[in-house]
């Protein structure tokens, strides 16, 4: 649970930063490194282990000097200086802030749709052979301080140290965490509030890891792991040996075959004259809206030269590409001839759209012939209706281009935000109000608008882009993908086209999905509650987040009280079957101030829960399911329901 105020966070700082060269970061790192190592190693992920924490820590720090001459980051400086010379020293806020990036880096989970940052790997240097290293153990109280902080998240993690090693306020820890890429500052310090602030322990021996211990490895494994490798590599030099004799046998490749070899079906997919191309009216007849029945588009479709680099790249992208695939989309080469969906000019950009029954594939190139292309895959199975209504062509300087399917009859862009009322003064040529009715060409490639995808700092607007087709109208938005998420609201199971107005409360809470794969995103209001004291009343609504792979649900409660024009984020999880069409029921409760300044913990399941019990740091039950029960500012509580066939659920957290 969270409270209600959420701090917004803190817009850039427009102050150019001071010029920070080799010289002056290496006499501030070569002064503080025992501080700025015992920072990474505090930053660091527990689940690292206390060896590689130490050496990580070091290497991390060690190469946070920079390269030559750079441009500091004012942001980084502290608000109000104290007596300690470092804290207004631009030279140490620069090390500082790399190396608070990369040892947050080196906690984010490894994927496979880039590479791996050099932080996400075990360091290369410093190593050391035949020795465990880790600091001095401490008391009791360090050990359960290290218990608790490895409990949270790196960016709370963070801001705890921030807080209590660097004694930063916390305007100015939202700024260091701001500066180092951390989305959502304000909630890395609300997470950090639920651990008690016991900032002398930071700087205890358990934490120091440059005064160490050295012990020795796992002596016996290590012996068995010697003559392990030793049988490994006389047996691959044997069996090389024996390869290498005339005879049949398996090749490296097994029973592919070679690369050169004249393969059919990888010849046919590489043949720009073999594409599958749809006639201009063959989607007006069919009964099917999906991306089979997409005409070929665009002045370059007969460009046979452009499609076969597209084709080409597709089956064996070099080092100059740039690839992107959305979680679960494979990136290998298309079983067949796909088909082409676009081939044209695109702002500075040459680009090909091809589609191969599971797959969108965006190639794009240079118009200037200059090397290197990009190439983005995105799963589209079963996409029908509104999630086949549009594609990206491209994106540059914040701004996105549509192309939209021949079936869309008007395009408008709305701001979620300014949607609450349903008009904000403005209208559209079809009558609709709060809208930009967007321009389209005749291939139906849209103007370019604000894209949401890629926006940082405070939430100030949240674009859609409304299709209205031959079955009605429907409301999609960019997460940073191929194709945009579509936006509905309802009941799970039951899902209907949402209006502008009913996401403008929740449009900002969109960020925390993009680039996630997300198919759709359902709002639904599950209850309504009476504040206290005659406060008015308070709309209880949770979102999901379904993807195209299955995998990665997310799901978030949300509370949005009544005069307030957005809803507040108090709890979130990841691939549960609330709120979904399996498992309608959520539960999740708030720390809310009413006008008079009382705390309470309110409450709210759906429909069907009879009963609900709060346990903790606030102790109440109601029958039904709405709760408002006195409690402290900053209490923590345990939410439990109770359903009317007799199941019990637990607060969504």
């Amino acid at each position: 649970m969270q409270s209600q105020d959420v701090a917004p966070r803190p817009a850039p700082d427009p102050r150019p930063g001071p010029v920070v060269d080799v010289e002056q970061a290496e006499a501030a790192l070569v002064e503080h490194y025992p501080r700025l190592v015992r920072l990474a190693y505090l930053v660091l992920p527990p689940s690292l282990g206390r060896n590689r924490r130490v050496l990580t820590a070091h290497a991390l720090t060690q190469r946070a000097l920079p390269r030559g001459r750079t441009s500091g980051d004012a942001s980084v400086l502290p608000a109000q200086k104290t007596a300690e010379g470092r804290d207004a020293d631009p030279g140490y806020a620069y090390v500082r802030l790399r190396v608070l990036r990369t040892a947050l880096e080196a906690g984010r989970p490894l994927t496979f749709r880039a590479w791996p940052k050099r932080a996400q790997l075990p360091p290369l240097l410093p190593q050391v052979w035949g020795l465990r290293l880790f600091p001095r153990s401490g008391g009791a109280d360090e050990l359960a301080l290290d218990q608790r902080l490895s409990a949270l998240s790196a960016p709370a993690r963070a801001a705890y140290v921030l807080r209590g090693l660097e004694r930063l306020a916390d305007a100015d820890v939202r700024r260091v965490l701001a500066a180092a890429g951390e989305e959502d500052p304000a909630d890395a310090l609300d997470e950090a509030d639920e651990i008690e602030a016991k900032y002398g322990l930071l700087t205890s021996p358990e934490f120091d890891p440059c005064s160490l211990q050295a012990r020795p490895p796992d002596l016996m494994r290590r012996r068995q792991h010697m003559k392990a490798a030793l049988a490994a590599a006389a047996a691959v030099a044997v069996c090389g040996a024996l390869l290498g004799l005339p005879g049949d046998g398996w090749g490296p490749d097994g029973a592919a075959a070679p690369s050169y070899a004249q393969n059919p079906s990888a010849q046919a997919a590489l043949d720009p004259g073999k594409l599958t191309l749809v006639p201009a009216a063959a989607w007006q007849t069919s009964t099917r809206t999906d991306f089979s029945v997409w005409p070929a588009r665009g002045t370059l479709t007969t460009d046979k030269a452009l499609l076969r680099r597209a084709l080409a790249v597709w089956a064996r992208p070099g080092e100059s590409v740039q690839v992107s695939a959305t979680p679960g989309t494979p990136a290998g080469a298309p079983p067949g001839p796909p088909q082409l969906l676009y081939a044209g000019e695109v702002d500075q950009s040459r680009v090909v759209l091809l589609y191969d029954g599971l797959r969108i594939a965006r190639y794009a190139e240079a118009k200037d012939g200059t090397q290197g292309a990009a190439l983005d895959f995105a799963r589209v199975d079963g996409a029908t209706g509104a999630e086949a209504n549009a594609v990206v062509l491209g994106r540059s300087d914040g701004n996105v281009r549509y192309l939209t399917a021949p079936w869309v009859r008007t395009a408008v862009v709305r701001d979620l935000l300014k949607s609450a009322s349903g008009a904000s003064g403005t209208s559209d040529s079809s009558g609709a109000s709060g809208g930009t009715r967007l321009g389209r060409s005749a291939d139906g490639v849209t103007e370019p608008f604000a894209s949401p995808a890629l926006q940082t700092g405070e939430c100030r607007s949240w674009n859609a882009l409304e299709l209205t087709d031959r079955s009605g109208t429907r409301l999609t938005t960019d997460l940073g993908e191929l194709t945009p998420a579509h936006l509905t609201s309802g009941r799970p199971g039951q899902p209907h086209e949402a209006s502008a107005a009913t996401w403008s409360p929740l449009a900002c809470s969109l960020a925390s999905v993009r680039g996630q794969g997300v198919r759709a995103v359902n709002a639904w209001q599950y209850a309504r509650q009476p504040l206290p004291g005659a406060s008015g009343t308070a709309n209880w609504l949770c979102t999901r987040a379904d993807t195209w792979r299955g995998g990665g649900t997310r799901v978030l409660a949300q509370f949005h009280a009544q005069g307030q024009p957005y809803g507040a984020v108090v709890a979130k999880a990841e691939n549960v079957a609330a709120c979904g069409a399996k498992d309608s029921h959520v539960l999740a409760g708030v720390l809310w101030k009413s006008g008079t300044g009382d705390w309470y913990l309110l409450a709210a399941g759906s429909k069907d829960t009879e009963s609900i019990r709060a346990t903790g740091g606030v102790v109440g039950s109601t029958e039904g399911n709405l709760l408002a029960v006195r409690a402290e500012q900053g209490a923590q509580a345990g939410l439990k329901g109770t359903l009317a066939d007799g199941r019990s659920i637990g607060g969504l957290r």
